[in-house]
């Protein structure tokens, strides 16, 4: 048997859709939605980001704002543009884009956006709200996931999900999602002795370990949903993720590729709360007419 492909691409692409009609909607009422993103210094791989975001959102009529500041920066002087986008009525969404230079506290700076303009889903308020299922943003590579495994027919509740890894923006997150969808939740990390024995009681198996290839078949049960957050690039530079893809979905009755997988998904989700956002300040009185 040989997995499903679950396409990021396609699904992504109808999302988006949806969102360009909200945004038109909630445009022709007086209320642009806006994203703001605050790019810090010359890491490659972050200006690659900051660019396909700043593409998707003029791509469904969103307002795009991006300030550059250098890797110099004071930590004094980004809270002051944070704080000024805040006070904007004309920006529903501020992502400073991570990792930050080393002089800089990221927690600070998370802390400083507005909860209701945090469209990433970093601030401690949205993150204790979310683990309560209380309404708030979502971190987006998770809410990706969970649109990906809707969307694709999968049957969350009653399921057993394991989780490989831990960390606050994927790991973690996504455990609360889908153990408010009723599955029965595990969490592994690079520390998690005898690993296998965990992930091959998956119904769906879900990685963000940052290790190249590192889930093989050996690591999947028969017909388990494989999902591959990573992103890495192999020993002739070609991007993939960790699991190891051509013998785990020998294995998976369904799985993600890497590249066109998961990734469409964290910026579409993005786009999708900053709309949610500038519906919710319309509808406070907060967005200028």
């Amino acid at each position: 048997m040989t997995g499903k492909l679950i396409d990021g691409i396609a699904i992504g692409k109808e999302i988006r859709e949806e969102i360009k009609e909200g945004v038109r909607k909630l445009s022709e009422k007086g209320c642009q939605p806006g994203l703001a993103v605050i790019l810090v210094g010359d890491n490659p791989a972050s200006h690659t980001y900051v660019k396909n975001k700043q593409k998707s959102s003029v791509e469904v009529g969103m307002k795009s704002e991006l300030i550059q500041l250098p890797t110099t920066v004071s930590e004094e002087e980004l809270l002051s543009h944070v704080e000024q986008l805040n006070e904007d009525d004309s920006i529903h969404g501020i992502l400073v884009q991570l990792p930050l230079p080393d002089h800089i506290d990221e927690n600070l700076v998370i802390r400083a956006i507005a909860p209701e303009k945090d469209v990433d889903g970093f601030h401690p308020e949205n993150v204790g709200k979310m683990i309560i299922g209380q309404q708030s943003f979502l971190s987006c590579t998770p809410y990706g996931i969970i649109k990906l495994l809707e969307r694709s027919g999968v049957e969350i509740r009653g399921k057993h999900a394991v989780i490989v890894g831990r960390s606050n923006i994927v790991g973690k997150p996504m455990g609360q999602l889908l153990l408010q969808r009723d599955a029965t939740v595990t969490y592994c990390h690079s520390k998690t002795v005898n690993l296998s024995n965990y992930t091959k009681q998956a119904d769906i198996l879900i990685v963000a370990i940052g290790r190249t290839k590192f889930i093989t078949d050996e690591f999947v049960k028969e017909g388990a949903i494989v999902i591959d957050v990573g992103m890495n690039r192999d020993e002739n530079g070609k991007l993939c993720g960790d699991v190891d893809f051509e013998s785990a979905k020998e294995k998976a009755s369904a799985i993600t590729p890497v590249p066109g997988g998961v990734g469409p998904m964290t910026i579409t989700m993005l786009l999708k709360n900053t709309l949610q956002s500038a519906e919710q300040a319309f509808a406070d009185g907060r967005c200028p007419q």
